[in-house]
């Protein structure tokens, strides 16, 4: 349900942070005094963004890290010395303009960097990316590929005589579902369907082959170390519609029929019916590891490591009972694998021994309360056995600005860049916080406003991540806390974070069980801080949509909601979305075979118990949350006379990419807070 990572998209279901605002007044001399009212004239203030590094890969000899920045110097690549971090060198292509590189990644000997860019001399086709060569040796730029489509997730043949890559075909929008869907018009599920396959260019001579077939669309791949193989997950197109019932096959490169490796659809246990992310060869080519577990969104990766025999056989779960969520995993030898794992709000990293099924001795090292991204190939890091087994990756948090890291397997942590060294953090305080409810050990993060002063009541906004299969990071409610909110964002039964018994709570129970965290987190926060309990607002995109939607049926305790790209009715919602195979392994059914299921969390079947005012958010080209969907709560609520208001906007997807409708709908949302949740009387 998501697009790779490169592509900076929301999930399907992912969070979507709103930036909101409320007029205060005084109170009476009796209660309270109530925080000054925030600025309504500007509701991003000063906020500035931090620069933001990615694309990371780390030679092979571990010496040099390339990367990337986003937006300034963004048609560079940047060549950090690793034992001399001030040493920093830029490759660029001459005479390049309004364009831009990304996906860097060194060939096996370290001799070339290989990376994306739309650059090209052709100004007819300003948005197509290719492949593009950088020679270490003459500092020399050429150009490799000549393809019209969609590319991504580029990757060296372990002997260095090919790229591979994520490929399109004359694409006329990029693979997934979270782009614009196209316009509806001729024989539907046939007409128009793009594939994405495995396409492999020559570094000697250019000419490019497909690897796999086209009756498959392919999602990742990973190559085999002898270079004579690739595994792959895929699945029957539409590939929108179809990774939640993907397999995982391996092909040989001189063949043209792949292999299945493992149905999750057929296999029996605990994976049945689950998802496979993240496939990788173990150095000798006779198993592959991948990250399995429930998940909502393709690319929003989380589960257990599990490992399996290249030939299909011997099936295991390497990290079962793990009290964490493995996001990203590599072989470091041929029985132990190194993971990124989310644990209640921390990024650890972790070396496993997969035939023990347990960590190694010293094998664990808290990075904090951060992110972890910047791998070059979809994943968290950019991994070398040279060096002493070098991670790259960058490391972000509330207040740890994005920066690049190198760890080495002696747990040497190393900061490599500081391009945000000059900016100020935010004047806020931040903290996670823990709460208990119903058996389940619940956490959350929260934002004071600017200048909390605890003599004073303020106001807090709920702010619901999507998915539900992931996690809200430790990014903070910065934008709201300079406008005086307290921000509230919890992570209910059903993210990641706390293993996959945790994950898997809300299965069958959608609105429920995650509703109650919620609330009983809310109860936590205001016996610790000065919350005005009247003053409570609630937002969410996608599956946060639906919780706001829901929440509006079942309780009165939030005093207006915002609904962004929600769910109203699951029923309806069944047979009207581009994705409806990601249904089955949450409510255990289709609607046809269990329509029951489907009404127990639908806010249509509650609507008479409706009082709350909402304003209601959506692209009309939204695949993955369509606008039907939107439109039936916003006529429902006004049937019931409740206050409610639908802003459609046109030609956007599930994530929005008009920098006007972007701003326009922070606007609207600002000012439906100031007008919807005044001050208490």
């Amino acid at each position: 349900m998501t697009l790779p990572v490169r592509r900076s998209r929301v999930p399907l279901l992912a969070a979507c942070s709103l930036f909101l605002i409320t007029a205060l007044s005084a109170q009476s001399p009796a209660t309270p005094a109530l925080a000054p009212a925030p600025d309504t004239a500007n509701p991003n203030q000063t906020f500035t963004r931090a620069a933001q590094p990615g694309g990371v890969a780390i030679s092979p000899d571990g010496t040099t890290v390339a990367w990337t920045l986003r937006g300034r110097d963004s048609a560079a690549i940047h060549l950090t010395d690793v034992a001399n971090p001030s040493i920093d060198k830029l490759v660029k292509i001459e005479g390049a303009s309004h364009c831009s590189v990304s996906d860097p990644i060194w060939s096996p000997d370290g001799a070339t960097l290989a990376f994306l860019s739309n650059c090209t001399a052709d100004k007819t086709k300003q948005d197509q990316e290719q492949i593009f060569l950088w020679s270490k040796a003459s500092g020399n730029i050429k150009q490799l590929s000549h393809v019209t489509g969609d590319l991504a997730q580029p990757a060296w043949s372990p002997d260095g005589k090919s790229i591979a890559f994520l490929f399109v075909e004359n694409a006329t929008r990029h693979a997934g579902a979270l782009d614009a869907m196209p316009v509806w018009n001729g024989v539907i599920g046939e007409d128009g369907v793009e594939i994405q396959r495995v396409y492999a260019v020559s570094v000697a001579d250019a000419a490019g082959r497909w690897l796999t077939p086209e009756r498959l669309h392919v999602y990742e791949f990973s190559w085999a170390p002898n270079a004579s193989e690739i595994a792959f997950i895929a699945a029957n197109p539409p590939g929108e519609n179809t990774w939640w019932i993907a397999k995982l096959y391996a092909e040989s490169i001189s063949s043209s029929e792949p292999r299945v490796i493992l149905d999750p659809v057929t296999v029996p246990g605990p994976l049945h019916g689950l998802q496979m992310a993240v496939p990788r060869w173990s150095p000798d080519s006779k198993r592959l590891c991948f990250i399995g577990g429930l998940m909502s969104d393709q690319g929003s990766t989380g589960g257990d490591v599990w490992v399996i025999d290249a030939d299909g056989k011997h099936l295991f779960d390497a990290t079962p009972g793990i009290d964490g969520t493995p996001t990203y995993a590599i072989w470091t030898r041929n029985t132990t694998v190194g993971f990124i794992e989310d644990r209640r709000g921390h990024s650890l990293a972790v070396d496993w021994d997969t035939e023990k099924r347990a960590m190694l001795p010293g094998g664990e090292l808290d990075l904090g309360e951060v992110s972890i991204s910047g791998g070059p190939i979809k994943n968290a890091v950019s991994y070398t056995l040279a060096n002493g087994d070098t991670l790259a990756f960058v490391k972000s948090g509330f207040s740890t600005p994005p920066e690049i890291w190198t760890l080495d397997s002696h747990n040497g942590l190393r900061q490599l860049t500081n391009i945000n060294a000059a900016r100020t953090p935010p004047a806020y305080k931040f903290e996670s916080i823990e709460w208990q409810n119903e058996g389940f050990h619940v956490q959350g993060w929260l934002t004071y406003p600017k200048n909390y002063d605890p003599s004073k009541k303020y106001p807090m906004i709920v702010e619901v991540h999507g998915g539900p299969s992931a996690s809200a990071g430790p990014r903070g409610g910065t934008q709201w806390a300079e406008l005086g909110y307290f921000d509230f964002q919890p992570n209910p039964r059903g993210s990641f974070g706390q293993g996959e018994k945790f994950v898997q709570a809300n299965i069958k129970d959608f609105g429920y069980g995650d509703l109650r965290d919620i609330l009983t987190g809310i109860d936590a926060i205001e016996k610790q801080v000065s919350i005005d309990d009247h003053r409570l607002g609630l937002t969410g995109w996608s599956y946060g949509g639906f919780m706001s939607m829901f929440a509006e049926t079942q309780t009165n305790r939030f005093r207006t909601i915002i609904a962004g790209a929600g769910i109203s009715d699951w029923k309806s919602y069944y047979g009207e979305n581009s994705i409806d195979q990601w249904m089955i392994p949450f409510f255990g059914a289709s609607v046809y075979d269990d329509p029951a299921v489907y009404a127990k969390s639908s806010a249509i079947e509650y609507i008479k118990n409706a009082r709350t005012s909402m304003l209601i958010i959506v692209g009309d080209r939204d695949g993955e949350c369509p606008a039907p969907q939107s439109f039936e709560m916003w006529h429902a609520l006004r049937a019931e006379g409740v206050k409610t208001q639908l802003v459609v906007y046109p030609n956007e997807g599930h994530g929005f990419t008009n920098p006007e409708h972007i701003r326009d709908r922070t606007e609207r949302e600002v000012r439906w807070f100031a007008e919807n949740m005044p001050a208490s009387k």
